[in-house]
């Protein structure tokens, strides 16, 4: 069919061909003698081979009626191998030498680091990273990590108000955790703003109030009460709950209904917890989930780098230098092998 077309378009063609001039006759038949040997290849479908695009990318810079004469292909996909060509040949001249690459260990660091702890991404790596000593920009860790999205940015003005004011505030919440025999069990925290640190937590199946007011008292002993804690409407949380707390002298905030954005900082560790520990496993009774949240809480305050602590932990976790050229990174489980610390050890 293709063939058909082609010899009649030239038959079609040839009067017309008498009022043109000799350099167009002479391309337009060089087209169409083209286009014939394409069509004469032996193949259930011909094929354009690079020597044919490369023609045709010649013709259309040299010959302004090149898409009169095109049968076997559409116009738009001449023009787009000719963007492609052009791209390619920019980026010819333009490739030059570049960052240098990291060292090899780094980089095999990484992409260990990635393969133990599928749920990090580059901050979280890069923390690590900086905790070993190495120095490196959080964009050149991101760069082995293709598919890892950038952190959010800070919310400006707001978010340094609350920074001026985080070491007076502390925030309590429940968040439930279902059983293997399919009971619900309540986890009580109390988490400091300042440090990102978890004050005191406990588990119970009966959250009622003189439950949470003897954990009030064991988390703020002698001059540690913060001046201000927020916490939910829970039903748990009123009454004799919010007389205790001012007892202690604290200042109860409690926040709006259905708001939990405004105790954003206690909801944000509930859904570390949830993703980094409890959606992975299946928690048999309290005292099992008060052994597993036990763990997290350490590894959170003394191991987990965060990124609203500019990649420090909770407990300030210091910097380790490799002492010798025999030190090799190892990996230390936390939280049952879920996470890792990274530490350097001589090689054995």
């Amino acid at each position: 069919m293709r063939a058909l077309e082609l010899v009649l378009t030239v038959v079609l063609r040839t009067p017309r061909a008498l009022c043109r001039s000799r350099s167009d006759l002479v391309l337009e038949n060089l087209v169409l003698r083209q286009q014939l040997r394409v069509l004469a290849r032996a193949k259930p479908r011909p094929g354009l081979e690079p020597e044919d695009r490369c023609f045709w990318i010649a013709i259309r810079r040299c010959w302004r009626r090149w898409a009169d004469a095109l049968v076997i292909v559409k116009p738009d996909t001449v023009v787009a191998w000719h963007r492609k060509a052009f791209r390619r040949h920019w980026a010819s001249i333009s490739r030059g030498p570049g960052r240098p690459r990291i060292d090899a260990e780094l980089r095999q660091l990484i992409v260990r680091m990635t393969s133990e702890n599928p749920s990090w991404g580059a901050p979280r790596i890069h923390g690590e990273l900086l905790k070993l000593g190495f120095n490196v920009s959080e964009r050149t860790v991101s760069r082995y990590l293709p598919h890892i999205r950038p952190p959010r940015r800070a919310l400006g003005e707001w978010m340094t108000f609350v920074r001026n004011h985080r070491e007076v505030i502390a925030a309590m919440d429940f968040f439930t955790v279902p059983t293997a025999t399919f009971r619900i069990l309540y986890v009580l925290f109390i988490i400091h703003h300042d440090r990102r640190q978890i004050l005191h937590f406990n588990v119970t199946e009966q959250p009622t109030a003189p439950w949470v007011i003897q954990q009030l008292r064991e988390s703020f002993p002698y001059d540690t009460t913060p001046a201000y804690l927020l916490f939910d409407r829970d039903s748990a949380f009123a009454g004799k709950v919010i007389t205790t707390v001012k007892t202690l002298g604290i200042k109860p905030k409690r926040i709006a209904y259905r708001s939990p954005w405004q105790n954003g900082i206690a909801e944000r560790w509930i859904g570390s917890c949830r993703r980094e520990l409890l959606d992975r496993v299946i928690v048999l009774h309290a005292e099992h989930l008060r052994r597993l949240v036990r763990e997290y809480v350490d590894y959170y305050s003394s191991d987990r780098c965060h990124l609203g602590l500019e990649k420090d932990t909770p407990e300030a976790r210091p910097v380790e230098r490799r002492l010798s050229g025999r030190a090799r990174v190892a990996s230390l489980p936390r939280v049952g092998g879920f996470h890792h610390r990274y530490a350097w050890r001589d090689a054995a």
